[in-house]
């Protein structure tokens, strides 16, 4: 089912907005606004905020927030579940369905690329047949012996799948290696393969502009940082890694909780000081990667953060009536 007329649905809007771009950019209060202007709904679209308990280090809305305006894919997954992109897909779109059967406009916000892209897209990705048996030879490899070998034979086999993949991100790293291992084609092979029909419905997309001025943004990811640590970030951790959950699925490997894994061993100050400080530089590095990634999507209108929220707001209601 393909929706290319949403008036039929809504009555005033001729497209769905998506409001994406990187960590600390704001992208989350132009949502929230947007829809409170409009009596909209937001719909996540982060690969982290569909874990329960974790609400802090994923900037979760408030409960204030949540109660004046309904959220949707959030809080849908237990910590040590696994979510493929093509689950996003299939859930987010019943949502939107849902939401559109109201008469209501849905807002998507959120800054998974990969989500983004392929909502935006219409993309169904092949599943993947690695064996997890394989995937915990390589798990043990990394942990006695580190993932320099895996990803400088990545980058000869499959150079351009490692721009979009640091070498940090153990769960990518080894998820495009096994690929290649086990298929005899690249992680940017399989992903070409992938079905990509055409959205399901017309999307606009929006990001707050730090292309220019990304010290001002690497000053807000510190910032928040520290008012997450206030909040009790820290809580979060101990009690995701309290729970008796695979240490190698997906949210083990979010920024925010897996720099805490030596703290929690030890409980020494010294290990917590450079956890917050991995954190700020993990998180900077994540946004970098971000602003890479929608740089190279077209069509991306651009909101520029020095702007008052109302006239943002009405750079996009323009846009999208």
């Amino acid at each position: 089912m393909i929706i290319e007329n949403l008036q039929e649905y809504t009555g005033s809007y001729k497209a769905i907005p998506i409001i994406c771009g990187p960590t600390a950019s704001g992208k989350s209060s132009v949502a929230l606004e947007l829809c409170k202007k409009l009596g909209g709904e937001l719909v996540s679209c982060d690969s982290m905020q569909i874990y329960k308990y974790l609400d802090v280090g994923t900037a979760k809305a408030t409960k204030e927030e949540r109660e004046a305006v309904p959220h949707h894919m959030i809080d849908i997954l237990e910590p040590g579940e696994n979510y493929s992109v093509n689950d996003y897909l299939e859930a987010c779109k019943a949502e939107i369905l849902e939401i559109l059967s109201r008469g209501k406009l849905p807002v998507i916000c959120g800054g998974t690329g990969q989500y983004v892209s392929a909502l935006r897209d219409g993309i169904k990705y092949v599943e993947e047949p690695v064996p997890q048996e394989f995937m915990d030879t390589l798990y043990k490899e990394v942990e006695e012996s580190g993932i320099e070998r895996i990803y400088e034979e990545l980058s000869t086999v499959d150079p351009e799948a490692v721009k979009n993949i640091h070498p940090n991100n153990t769960r990518r790293v080894l998820r495009a290696y096994a690929i290649y291992k086990v298929t005899g084609k690249t992680f940017t092979q399989w992903n070409s393969e992938s079905k990509k029909s055409g959205p399901m419905f017309p999307f606009v997309l929006f990001e707050p502009d730090y292309e220019d001025c990304r010290d001002v943004l690497y000053d807000r990811i510190n910032k928040r940082v520290d008012i997450m640590m206030d909040e009790g970030l820290l809580d979060e951790v101990n009690y995701l890694y309290s729970l008796d959950a695979d240490r190698k699925s997906t949210c083990f490997q979010a920024i925010g909780y897996k720099e805490f894994a030596m703290y929690v061993e030890t409980r020494t100050q010294e290990a917590l000081d450079r956890a917050i400080y991995e954190v700020k530089l993990n998180s900077r590095h994540y946004a970098k990667r971000q602003l890479t990634w929608f740089r190279y999507i077209d069509n991306i209108i651009k909101l520029n953060p020095n702007n008052s929220m109302e006239t943002n707001l009405d750079t996009i209601i323009q846009a999208i009536t």
